[in-house]
């Protein structure tokens, strides 16, 4: 015969009792906080997910931190080549004006003084402040700025290459001062013509007719007057070439090597003209320095102002392609850093999306499972009641 004794009936109510208000305390904090995992034992599987999910979601914030500095970094850099360009194109129409024949030395010194003012407003551009106690174009950083005006010409202190961003994504966040304001290809790209003290003739910039035939050596053209004749002879690294001796008429073309240019005005005997490999190095500083003290020197014939004006044009023009090809590269980076963004939000909003998933709790299952909680809770209460008057003693007391 089995007995069940109170003792041991009690006990069982009992713990059935606490285990239902376990229950209960338990769905009521998964209603209050909104997750179905409060804790790594309620569901290991689901919050090993939701863990790697929050990793993920971190990465991604400390990605989209990065890439919203490089774009704050890029639009200063973008806007900072913007206002170069138009100053610089400024300086060119400047220029251009300078070669007026009717300008008096006065005037040219005029437009050498304006000249130097939007000199001076470009070294303010290229030492311009990203807000955040660095330079827009120091490169690998400098805590001074990075373009330093000596009496020997534009110096640059900052350090070459570019600093990028710690995320995921390689973006930069500063440009290499240096290849912006001092990278362009000296001459015409290609080329550089120099004249070598002629004061009665000049030459131009000459043009790429065949880049395949380019040689990379250096030219000169010599130039000799006999009898009031004159004729000019070209020689490659100091050898003589097929052009010797040749009949010149200013302003005619000398072709060579897949180069042409041109001579003009009227050479005197012994005269001569360089033809230079272009280099990288020119300086959009030096560039307008040359021109300016051009300008400023009194008594120059027509022929030595017109050479001025067309070196100065020439070596204003190739900086001025050197900062538009920086801007246009600064473009290409804002660019490339919207997309960057598109696929960092779609990877937050995946982690999000993917934890939330994981523990997220689904309210109309919730409240129905805390009311059911309730009512087997509010049974187990009554149960136990019951239980209580079931005793002998109370039995024999009533």
């Amino acid at each position: 015969m089995f007995r069940v004794a109170t003792l041991n009936a009690y006990d069982k109510v009992i713990n059935t009792l606490q285990k239902r208000q376990q229950d209960l305390v338990e769905a009521q904090q998964q209603l209050t906080s909104g997750k179905r995992v409060l804790h790594a034992s309620d569901d290991p599987v689901a919050a090993a997910r939701a863990e790697r999910a929050r990793a993920l979601q971190q990465r991604s914030e400390a990605n989209q931190r990065a890439v919203d500095a490089s774009k704050n970094s890029m639009t200063l850099t973008e806007s900072a080549l913007g206002d170069a360009g138009e100053l610089l194109q400024q300086a060119r129409e400047l220029v251009v004006a300078a070669g007026n024949a009717s300008y008096s030395d006065a005037q040219r010194q005029d437009v050498a003084k304006q000249l130097a003012e939007i000199r001076k407003q470009l070294m303010s551009v290229a030492n311009r402040g990203n807000g955040a106690g660095g330079f827009v174009f120091s490169g690998q950083g400098t805590s001074q700025p990075p373009f330093l005006d000596a009496p020997g010409g534009v110096a640059y202190t900052g350090t070459g290459g570019q600093v990028e961003v710690a995320s995921d994504e390689q973006l930069p966040l500063t440009f290499d001062g240096r290849q912006v304001w001092m990278g362009a290809r000296t001459g015409n790209g290609v080329f550089e013509t120099r004249n070598l003290g002629s004061s009665s003739a000049w030459i131009d910039a000459g043009r790429v007719t065949d880049p395949a035939q380019i040689t990379g050596s250096t030219y000169s053209v010599s130039f000799s007057v006999v009898g009031g004749v004159t004729t000019y002879s070209v020689f490659q690294d100091g050898n003589p070439t097929a052009l010797s001796g040749q009949p010149y008429t200013s302003g005619q073309a000398i072709t060579i090597d897949g180069m042409s240019f041109a001579v003009n005005g009227t050479p005197a005997d012994a005269d001569a003209f360089e033809i230079t490999p272009s280099a990288v190095g020119l300086s959009v500083f030096d560039a307008l320095d040359r021109v300016v003290n051009a300008l400023k020197t009194p008594n120059q014939t027509p022929t030595q102002v017109t050479q001025a004006v067309q070196t100065g044009l020439r070596d204003v023009d190739q900086s001025l392609g050197q900062l538009q090809s920086s801007r246009s590269l600064a473009g290409e980076t804002l660019n490339r850093i919207e997309g960057v963004q598109a696929r960092v939000t779609d990877l937050k909003l995946f982690a999000k999306t993917t934890e939330s998933d994981a523990e997220d709790l689904d309210e109309t299952q919730a409240i129905s499972d805390f009311a059911n909680q309730q009512t087997g809770y509010q049974v187990a209460l009554q149960t136990y009641a019951t239980l209580q008057k079931m005793s002998l003693f109370q039995y024999i007391n009533s």
